[in-house]
């Protein structure tokens, strides 16, 4: 996965001294490096909480992308999908809104959700 998504943080002022008396200190490079590995140990932390919600609720985790050759499978096959992700889904250009709103029964994506506009307007109805 090439992308990341941007995050604002709002941290008092003594907070935000000590994380830059580390780095001054060269525990780490900058803010973002301390802020990316304070979130890394609270998910390492939680874990199995993670694992156990995300099977629970029938999650799937990781990236995936979805592009028209396959939705279209789909529906020959007379299938429709359901997408309930944790991490990043991806429905490429070349899928119509006619094509997303066929094969996708329903949608929910904890996390990164990249499709044009007018997908995601088709299948606003069915994003939980």
């Amino acid at each position: 996965m090439a992308e990341l998504e941007k995050l604002t943080v709002n941290l008092g002022p003594v907070d935000l001294g000590q994380i830059e008396l580390l780095v001054e200190q060269g525990f780490y490079a900058n803010r973002a490096e301390f802020i990316r590995a304070a979130i890394q140990n609270q998910l390492a932390k939680h874990s199995d909480a993670v694992r156990e919600a995300t099977i629970r609720n029938s999650y799937l985790m990781g990236a995936m992308s979805y592009g028209k050759k396959a939705l279209e499978e789909e529906r020959r096959g007379g299938r429709r999908i359901k997408l309930h992700l944790v991490g990043y889904l991806s429905i490429a250009n070349d899928v119509t809104p006619e094509l997303a709103k066929a094969t996708i029964e329903s949608l929910k994506v904890l996390g990164i959700f990249r499709a044009s506009p007018e997908v995601k307007a088709a299948l606003a109805d069915r994003t939980a």
